[in-house]
Formats: C-alpha cells, sequence, structure tokens
C-alpha cells in the first residue's frame, strides 16, 4: 500500500524576529544569493558560446564538439550532490567559497588546454563538479529555509541567476572572444568568479534555526496531497527532471550552432541564447507566483505543456526574425518548470534533508541537459539537420507531461478520499 506523502509539520519559528522567515533579512540574503547564482551560472553557459570555436581548434565534429557541454554538465549533476549534503552539514557559504576557488582554476587551466580531452577534463572536474555545482541547487535549498507565505517566488528569484547568468555572459564572452580570443576570455572569467564570489560567499555564512512556520503549514497541508510514498514520489520527479530537460537542452544548447548552420552568424546565435533566457526569467518570476497560488505540481504541467508547444514551433520557422521570436516564446514557456520540482520537494519530503533532496532532483535535469545536449548533436551528426533533434526533444517532453498529469490526478485523487 502505498503512503501519503504530504507537507511535513513545522516547527516553531526562530525567537529573534530580525531573522525569521520572510523578514527583511531573508529577502536581503535572497538578493545575495541571486548574485551568486548568476556568477557562478557561467560555468553552464560559457562552453556553450565556445562550442563552434572548440569544433574548429581541435579538429571535431558537431557531436565531438558537444561533449565538453555535457561532461561539464554531468560534473555539474554529480557536484550537486555532493555540494547539497555539504551545505545540509556546515551551511551554504562553505561549498560556495569552495566552488568559486575551484570555477577559478578550471577556467584558468583550460585557457591553457591544448587537446580537447584537456579541456573537458578542466570544464569537467573544476568548473562544473566541484565549481559551478554549488551556486544552483544548493542556493535553492538554503533560500525554502527563509521563506514560508513566498516561497514560491523566492525559489523562482534564486533559480533564476541560472538564467539571468545566460543572458549576461554570452555577450560577454562573446565580445572577449572577437577582441581578445577564446583563451584570454576564459581566464579573465576565472579571476572574476575569484574576486566576487568569495566575499558574497562570506555574507551567507548565518544558517537558519528553522525550517518553516506554522503560520502557513496547514494551510498546505489542505491544500495539496500525493498519494504517493516518499521514495516513489522523489523517483518520479527524477525521471521528470531528466524527461523535460532533455527537451530543454535542444535550444538551449543547440541554438548558437543552429544560427551559424543557417547562415546568421554566432553572434546572432548568441543574442537568440539572451533572448531565450532573458525571458526565462519573466517566466520563472511568473511561474513563482504562480505556483503559490496553486502548488508544484500545477506549475510543472503548465511549463510543460507550453514547451512542447515552443519547441514545435522551432520547425516550421526558421527565419532570422522567426527565430527570435520563437526563441522568446521558448523562454517564455520553460522557465517556471525546473524551480517547480523544488517546491514539490518542500511542500511533501522532511525539510531537514532539503539540500540533499533538492539537489539530487535539480541536479537529474541537468543530467537530462548533458544527455539531450549531446544526443542533439549526434543526431545533427547522423540526419545534416537539427529537424530530427527538435522531434526528439518533443517525444521527451512528452514522457514529461505525462509524469505531471499522473501527479495531478494523484492530487486530485487523494482530494476525493478527504472529502
Amino acid at each position: 500500500m502505498t503512503k501519503t506523502t504530504q507537507p511535513q509539520t513545522p516547527p516553531a519559528p526562530s525567537p529573534d524576529p530580525d531573522f525569521a522567515p520572510d523578514s527583511r533579512y531573508a529577502w536581503g540574503r535572497l538578493v545575495i544569493s541571486l548574485a551568486m547564482s548568476t556568477i557562478g551560472g557561467v560555468g553552464l553557459w560559457s562552453v556553450v558560446v565556445v562550442l563552434p570555436t572548440l569544433q574548429t581548434e581541435f579538429a571535431v565534429d558537431r557531436g565531438g564538439a558537444s561533449l565538453p557541454y555535457m561532461a561539464t554538465m554531468i560534473g555539474f549533476a554529480t557536484g550537486g550532490i555532493f555540494m547539497g549534503r555539504f551545505a545540509d552539514r556546515f551551511g551554504v557559504h562553505l561549498p560556495l567559497m569552495v566552488g568559486a576557488v575551484m570555477m577559478g582554476s578550471g577556467y584558468i587551466a583550460a585557457s591553457q588546454a591544448t587537446t580537447l580531452w584537456q579541456f573537458i577534463i578542466a570544464q569537467t572536474l573544476f568548473i562544473g563538479m566541484l565549481g559551478s555545482s554549488a551556486s544552483f541547487a544548493p542556493l535553492v535549498a538554503d533560500v525554502t529555509h527563509w521563506f514560508v507565505k513566498r516561497r514560491g517566488i523566492a525559489i523562482a528569484i534564486v533559480a533564476s541567476g541560472n538564467y539571468l547568468s545566460g543572458t549576461v555572459w554570452p555577450p560577454l564572452l562573446t565580445w572577449g572572444m572577437e577582441n581578445y580570443g577564446w583563451r584570454t576570455s576564459y581566464m579573465g572569467v576565472g579571476i572574476i568568479c575569484i574576486a566576487t564570489m568569495i566575499p558574497l560567499a562570506l555574507m551567507l555564512r548565518r544558517r537558519p534555526s528553522f525550517d518553516d512556520t506554522p503560520a502557513n503549514g496547514q494551510a498546505t497541508i489542505n491544500r495539496f496531497r500525493i498519494n504517493l510514498s516518499p521514495r516513489a514520489l522523489q523517483a518520479l520527479l527524477m525521471l521528470a527532471g531528466i524527461a523535460c530537460c532533455v527537451a530543454m537542452s535542444m535550444p538551449q544548447v543547440h541554438i548558437v550552432a543552429y544560427s551559424e548552420d543557417l547562415g546568421y552568424g554566432v553572434a546572432r546565435g548568441a543574442e537568440m541564447l539572451s533572448l531565450m533566457l532573458g525571458f526565462g526569467i519573466v517566466s520563472r518570476l511568473i511561474s513563482g507566483l504562480i505556483a503559490d497560488k496553486i502548488g508544484g505540481v500545477g506549475t510543472l504541467m503548465l511549463g510543460s505543456i507550453l514547451q512542447c508547444a515552443a519547441l514545435l514551433f522551432y520547425i516550421p520557422f526558421d527565419g532570422l526574425a522567426s527565430l527570435y521570436i520563437v526563441s522568446a516564446f521558448f523562454g517564455l514557456a520553460q522557465g517556471g518548470i525546473v524551480p517547480s520540482y523544488a517546491l514539490i520537494v518542500r511542500e511533501y519530503l522532511p525539510a531537514r534533508e532539503a539540500g540533499a533532496r533538492v539537489s539530487l532532483v535539480l541536479m537529474t535535469t541537468v543530467v537530462g541537459m548533458a544527455l539531450g545536449g549531446w544526443m542533439s548533436g549526434e543526431i545533427f551528426d547522423l540526419t545534416g539537420s537539427y529537424r530530427a533533434a527538435f522531434l526528439n526533444g518533443i517525444g521527451w517532453n512528452l514522457l514529461n507531461m505525462s509524469i505531471a498529469g499522473w501527479l495531478l490526478w494523484g492530487q486530485f485523487r487523494a482530494k476525493r478520499s478527504l472529502a
């Protein structure tokens, strides 16, 4: 018999109101977390921008040039689980400081690579696994402890750092590559990471003495229930995370190369990526507000439907103006999907395990991005176009939609059993 998974009843709040959930301190901490996520997120996007350059530099095909991205994402996923446990035990500031040093070292090492495999090792081990991974899932998990009434929007804000990073860094890297070359640009990124992330991490030393407040707990229990054991729910969320992000990776990873193949150039592709991720920030913030009303599962379903529609539009529309419009719509469609997983975890699974559980689920989304990024490159090499790659993404997206729909049905059945 399955167990009913429902939100955990929270303990009493901290006696110090200055550091209570939803306080001014919590909002200030959120701003710092957003800055950290934005800076640290460069580890995921820099390799996308240099993908065409790597193909020429190391004389490999598109699939081979996609390997550094896949390897970086796998390292990011693996490191995120470790960093989440690290943050649960010692506080989020320590993994962030380690990550800053490792990212800086990784970028400097990658800038000196003479073979593709040297570049992949630097990207995977230092930039992905030990560096950038600390700036995403651990920060998302940490912010859930500091908000209750506005948890959905708080998660959305800090998770937007990943997209804000993708909006800010590609144009900067493109400019640096055009004027100084990719190697000098990589070295500059490493120096910036060390100089900015360590001081910001020290500002997050305070650890929460609470997990929630009782003010919102009972309302949440009444609104959301799922007839699943915690283990089953975690497993389903992990599968959904892989599926949605295999689909999501097609435009995000290959839009720059796709633009170049169509004759529009790398700079236009970087602009499309920035536009996509900029609208993704808007989507995440709107989805956060929606999630505070309808919960994480409903938000997941909404985002999955919209992402599928956006992927469909890429197939018939490949003109320059059309690609800008579709990329903006894609950003608006899918930005709220990944944060919804963190909210579902905090709605139904133990708060004391938030760092590890949120990291585990979010890192499966990274595995999906890695798998999808590599898979799309291989499909391109086999077919000579990206059409089949878009269809592959749509298929994976339908799997995500089916899981979200099944969870919604589980909510409905649980609600009926309580009526």
